[in-house]
């Protein structure tokens, strides 16, 4: 016979009444946990009376933690609510992993009050035990269906950042940063940015140690190790992702020498090969970019004249010598060079980076043709840029605030940064013998301080880029005299800096997990 409101209330009174006797009262106790199987009335109240009580009967701690989960699961929401809004107090002692478990199944709810509940919670629990808590959302992570592992990947990535030092002890620190590289073994690429972002926010992983261990993680996770396929889209999405994400973490005593190497040795010799993961991605100039990220926190390398001689002669692919003339003026080519502004920009910043570890790669007599050829490209290259950085600069003259922001103008501004960037760092190289002193901001990053080399900057060419122009221009033919006039419909229409790390996981299963990860629908495991 089904339990009753009033025989819920009367045993209820029992209990209140018997104080601290009230561990002699059982079969009352009994009778409230039997109210999970009445009506919406009586599964309401039981909701609320199991935990007030439940500290009081050891012995029945399983059954009342069991009868609480039927509640979590029932068909009335209002019943769900209430039930997991009381979890956190069958959270004592040897409970509190079982708690955290259930909760963290519970995150695969679709109601978004029910989804907040389980939320607060989940961080309730947390201030009574990190550990303990974290050790039932790891669990889950581990063995989970896939939308409890997602969606406990993203309540760690949201919600520990808020939690307060006495919370996150370096004891419980070490805790996730070990549960983590556990999880690491089998990720996509969605969960893998998530996790670093985890990781990185740690704050015993804020010092130098602490960024090196990430960085030989990042490295781990890249396959550093093994040799480049260009026709393997998601070898390429993986290290572009792992490489995004070692980035933010290179410093000059977190060196960047593993990720230099490998882009010199396996992804330069190949670049024009290169497929790209996303369709709106230029996988060239998504590369060049990292390269030229990393190469000034670039170590010691083995093999480093080599190296530098790859970067050194794909940058000249991007550097033509002037075209040679007829006798009548006229090219004898037939047509004229074409210069990819923002490839050279990238090429020429990590030579300029990387030539300052050999000052004579440029100028010991063996290199005197070598130097003299690329004297003469130099030449040529920055008489074009001149002509162009002058017509950019009338075209923006004048212009400020609104004027600036439209399409139009933005990627003249963007292209005024590269092509300023381009004129130093030649003036540099052509220094006799060549100097590195020069500093400037990529294009594409905020600027941090003055440059230094180049000519006087206006505010416009100070403002902070959005993408550069990728499509090639035309070069003036040698000794040209008339003005160059850059052709209509030569830049690109694409604005905003593509975030390489927002397009999602990886496709197709590769092994240790970086495609869609294997089907876990195990059901619940309470």
């Amino acid at each position: 016979m089904a339990v009753t409101v009033e025989e819920l209330y009367r045993n209820y009174g029992v209990l209140a009444d018997a104080k601290d006797d009230v561990c002699k009262h059982k079969d009352a106790y009994q009778v409230i946990l039997d109210g999970v199987k009445g009506g919406p009335k009586e599964k309401r109240l039981a909701a609320q009376f199991i935990p007030k009580f439940f500290k009081s009967f050891p012995e029945l701690a399983d059954a009342a933690i069991n009868a609480q989960l039927d509640l979590c699961e029932d068909e009335d929401v209002s019943i769900r609510r209430q039930a997991i809004k009381e979890l956190p107090q069958f959270a004592a002692g040897e409970h509190l992993p079982r708690v955290a478990d259930i909760l963290t199944q519970l995150l695969q709810s679709d109601d978004s009050a029910e989804f907040n509940l389980v939320n607060n919670a989940l961080l309730c629990i947390f201030k009574m035990d990190a550990k303990g808590t974290l050790g039932g959302l790891f669990t889950q992570i581990l063995q989970g269906e896939d939308i409890v592992r997602e969606r406990a990947i993203k309540f760690l990535s949201n919600k520990l950042k808020t939690l307060s030092d006495d919370v996150l002890t370096k004891e419980v620190e070490d805790y996730i940063f070990l549960q983590s590289k556990k999880v690491l073994e089998d990720v996509t690429g969605e969960e893998f940015v998530l996790l670093m972002k985890i990781l990185s926010g740690l704050k015993g992983l804020q010092t130098v140690s602490g960024r090196q261990q990430l960085v030989e993680l990042v490295a781990e996770q890249a396959f550093l190790e093994q040799h480049l396929n260009p026709a393997d889209t998601d070898n390429m999405d993986r290290l572009l992702q792992c490489t995004r994400q070692a980035v933010p973490l290179f410093s000059k005593n977190v060196h960047s020498t593993r990720f230099v190497t490998y882009f010199c040795e396996q992804v330069l010799p190949i670049l024009n090969t290169l497929t790209s993961p996303v369709a709106e991605l230029d996988i060239q100039l998504e590369v060049l970019k990292l390269l030229a990220e990393m190469s000034p926190y670039c170590g010691d390398m083995d093999k480093l004249e080599a190296n530098l001689t790859k970067l050194f002669d794909k940058l000249l692919e991007y550097m033509p010598l002037p075209p040679e003339e007829a006798e009548n003026g006229e090219n004898a080519g037939g047509e004229e060079p074409k210069l990819q502004f923002s490839y050279v920009e990238c090429l020429l910043f990590s030579f300029h980076q990387l030539g300052k570890k050999i000052p004579d790669f440029l100028t010991a007599k063996l290199n005197a043709e070598r130097l003299k050829d690329f004297k003469i490209r130099l030449q040529f290259f920055a008489r074009g840029l001149q002509v162009y950085i002058r017509q950019l600069r009338v075209a923006l003259q004048g212009k400020t605030g609104d004027a600036l922001k439209t399409d139009e103008n933005k990627i003249k501004v963007v292209a005024l940064k590269i092509t300023n960037n381009i004129n130093i760092l030649i003036k540099d190289l052509f220094h006799n013998p060549p100097s590195y002193k020069s500093t400037v901001t990529l294009s594409w990053k905020p600027v941090q301080k003055a440059e230094t080399g180049g000519q006087k900057r206006t505010s416009n060419e100070d403002m902070t880029p959005n993408s550069p122009p990728k499509k090639p221009v035309s070069l003036p033919k040698r000794d040209s005299r008339q003005i160059y006039n850059p052709p209509s419909g030569k830049y690109s229409g694409s604005i905003g800096n593509f975030s390489y790390e927002q397009r999602g996981g990886f496709r197709g299963g590769r092994g240790r997990g970086w495609g869609n990860r294997g089907n876990r629908s195990r059901g619940r495991i309470y």
